[in-house]
């Protein structure tokens, strides 16, 4: 399948803190809500050692000192703290859940943009499902780290810190044994680091490769049934799926690990304490209140601990999907304006090919030396085998790529002086495999012309010759034409982009084969509508059918990215070449289909 040929960068370098300073560099525009939130972790953690310290004289001041009064004062203000770590911890809890959906939201938008202005060949090379997985699940996962996961550690060195505050003020000899185990547990975490890194990392790139798998499988479920590859698509999920397993258990493992570590580390503390405080409170060295006291510390700073140990794990997964989610962000567009780039106002002018070079790999090339003058206003059609270059010369036209070597003008410019947005919203382009985006009809026409009025949308419609099957639909216009056009048959979401087309009024109209799919009915609206907008502007027709291209000022035989042949449809006839044979083959075959219902070759087959 597709989805696993696609390669995904490695990431093997150890954390060095840059990627984390980045994940942490996105809360800066939403630094009220980060200081806010600091401060209410910071005063919950304070009230709790607090909450502990208060105990200890409720021990010793209170009951042991059989002083009501003094115990009903600390009882009181034990009491009204209550009331204010209740408000604390509502205001964190809300903060960090602001937090989190604003990096989310911040995160997810500069992904979709910069997705906007990334090259064609970024998309030809990247299957939907791996951008779909760092857009998404990625994405949610650092902003769990940038809200969640900051709660933790904030919350878990304040409490480390005011527990050995308190510690240090009961008995620091006590507060030193524990406070030598600390750099043990460092030494330990830098040992699991890389090895819960790596694991991570497999573990993100599997969840793309099953993601892509999904979409692939999705997107293209009327052929899986179609050829009965349930079982086949099966087979090739699980074997994903068993994979994803292995890497997710081994970095669970490891995780899982890391934790009993601490502990165990944790548990040497817990020993010394209770067997050094008991020797001082057996001496007097110590009130009843105190031992107690210290060890409700000891569990309220080691506990943190362990927790930062788990949150530590969870970093290293989060890293992981940082790397790739800026991966992206990162990825520079292989098409750029240059920096004097400016809008002509108008494309209004001849399209020359000088010499122009063009491949896809470096070692499969698909143009040579290709040269092609198009006068303003001229309709050219492209016919030839597939794989020829038709495709590639009309993408180069749109500039969705530039070429290797040689140069094109339009006017009396290398169209690389112009901006992409000049030539690109001046290019209409009506696709073979045409796509509709979720909403109704009138909608997907005003995609066009976002600014167009109702009236307008109508009149591109009956341009395009789709307006009386639309008014012939329950709710005209307003019909829902579900996802990427599903609920409309295919010749009816061609109409509708070619009325989006027309409606967006271009200056230089491209169709690419597509008649290739539709009814010979459909096939003569189609035909009505180019002849509309192919008037007076410069055109470029790749024809399936050689019937819609009768009518072209001129007629080009494309086969291994070269010219073989060009002129007029009666002129290429006369010449009896590649074209006159092409065209009575498909006569042929046309002719033998429609006084032969069983012939199983459709009117839409041949090569062109």
């Amino acid at each position: 399948m597709t989805y696993t040929e696609f390669h995904e960068e490695e990431f093997t370098s150890e954390f060095n803190g840059q990627t984390l300073r980045r994940i942490l560099g996105l809360t800066k525009p939403h630094w009220p809500w980060l200081l806010g939130f600091i401060f209410t972790i910071g005063v919950v953690s304070a009230l709790d050692a607090y909450f502990t310290f208060l105990g200890k004289r409720i021990t010793d001041d209170g009951i042991l000192a059989n002083d009501p009064d003094t115990l009903w004062r600390i009882v009181r203000l034990y009491g009204s703290l209550i009331l204010v770590q209740v408000v604390n911890v509502f205001g964190f809890i809300y903060l960090a859940g602001v937090l989190g959906e604003r990096v989310q939201y911040d995160l997810r938008r500069r992904a979709f943009n910069h997705l906007q202005n990334l090259s064609l060949a970024y998309f030809d090379r990247t299957p939907i499902g791996w951008i779909m997985s760092r857009v998404t699940s990625d994405s949610e996962r650092i902003a769990q780290l940038v809200t969640w996961g900051l709660l933790d550690v904030t919350w878990g060195l304040m409490n480390i810190s005011t527990a050995v505050f308190f510690m240090l003020r009961i008995k620091w000899q006590l507060a030193l044994i524990v406070l030598t185990l600390i750099p043990v547990l460092f030494i330990v975490a830098a040992q699991f680091k890389k090895r819960i890194l790596h694991q991570y990392r497999v573990v993100r790139r599997m969840n793309s490769k099953i993601t892509g798998a999904f979409n692939e499988h999705i997107a293209g479920v009327r052929v899986v049934k179609a050829l009965n590859r349930e079982q086949k698509s099966l087979i090739e999920f699980k074997e994903l799926t068993d994979e994803m397993y292995r890497s997710s258990y081994r970095a669970a493992w490891l995780s899982a690990l890391f934790l009993p570590s601490v502990v165990i580390i944790s548990s040497f503390a817990v020993g010394g304490v209770v067997w050094y405080g008991g020797f001082q409170t057996s001496i007097g060295g110590m009130t009843i209140g105190g031992i107690q006291a210290f060890i409700a510390y000891i569990t309220f700073m080691l506990w943190p601990i362990q927790d930062l140990a788990r949150v530590y794990a969870e970093l290293q997964h989060a890293i992981a999907s940082a790397e790739r989610l800026f991966s992206l962000i990162d990825s520079v567009p292989e098409i750029q304006d240059r920096p004097d780039a400016y809008d002509p106002g108008t494309l209004h002018g001849d399209i020359v090919f000088e010499h122009v070079d063009f491949w896809y790999e470096e070692d499969k090339p698909v143009l040579q030396d290709f040269n092609l003058h198009v006068q303003r206003g001229e309709t050219i059609a492209l016919v030839g085998p597939t794989g020829g270059g038709k495709s590639t010369i009309v993408n180069l036209v749109c500039r969705f790529y530039e070429p290797k070597n040689g140069r094109i003008m339009i006017g009396s410019n290398d169209y690389t002086h112009y901006s992409l947005h000049a030539i690109q919203s001046r290019v209409g382009v009506v696709l073979q495999t045409p796509h509709l985006f979720s909403g109704s009809i009138l909608e997907n026409i005003r995609y066009g012309q976002l600014d167009a009025t109702d009236e307008a949308v109508q009149s591109a419609a009956k341009t395009s010759g789709a307006h009386d099957f639309i008014v012939r639909l329950d709710k005209g216009y307003q019909t829902e034409v579900g996802e990427g056009g599903v609920l409309l048959s295919v010749g009816q979401k061609q109409l509708i982009s070619l009325a989006r087309a027309v409606l967006a009024d271009p200056e230089i109209f491209i169709m690419d084969e597509a008649t290739s799919s539709v009814d010979t009915i459909t096939e003569a609206l189609i035909q009505q509508g180019m002849e509309a907008l192919t008037s007076q502007r410069t055109s470029f027709i790749i024809a399936h059918r050689l019937s819609t291209i009768r009518k072209a000022d001129r007629i080009l035989v494309i086969q291994n990215g070269k010219i073989l042949e060009a002129g007029s449809h009666r002129e290429l006839l006369k010449q009896r070449g590649r074209y006159y044979k092409l065209y009575t083959e498909q006569f042929k075959r046309d002719f033998e289909t429609e006084f032969d219902p069983f012939k199983k070759t459709s009117s839409a087959s041949g090569t062109a």
